[in-house]
């Protein structure tokens, strides 16, 4: 693994990281960090991201919203993708290891991991889809 120097940008990215289970985005991150940091551009928190991904310090999770989210829970496990807002969260669900050992037999390649995601919508957005239902109902009477 490349040795990198330590240094205090990455060492508050991942702070925050550690500190928020909003699997944020790199300019999140950067809006964060930016008041106790002035001279910090976006460009160095995507550098360090980078490094901190090749680290193995945090996951990066590829939301297919277009902007990539960042989680400081390196332990494997599960996240649901909001389909409407992009929230990222966690599914608390015990990681199905033998997933694993079925694509083994079925590929004949070594597997190292899984990375699994669910896809629906957040409890914000189905109370908001729930609510927009409901008053389209009332509207109709």
């Amino acid at each position: 693994m490349t040795r990198f120097k330590r240094s205090r940008q990455r060492d508050s990215i991942l702070s925050l990281l550690h500190s928020t289970k909003s699997h944020p985005t790199a300019a999140w991150i950067y809006e964060s960090l930016k008041p106790e940091m002035p001279d910090l551009s976006l460009g160095t928190v995507y550098r360090n991201l980078k490094i901190l991904e090749l680290q193995g310090k945090l996951q990066v999770l590829h939301s297919g919203s277009g902007f990539d989210r960042f989680d400081g829970d390196t332990r494997p496990h599960y996240h649901l993708l909001c389909t409407q807002c992009g929230a990222v969260e966690d599914v608390d669900l015990p990681v199905q290891h033998e997933l694993e050992e079925k694509a083994k037999a079925l590929l004949g390649h070594r597997i190292s991991g899984h990375r699994l995601d669910f896809f629906g919508l957040c409890i914000n957005c189905a109370a908001k889809n729930v609510q927009n239902h409901h008053h389209k109902s009332l509207d109709k009477v």
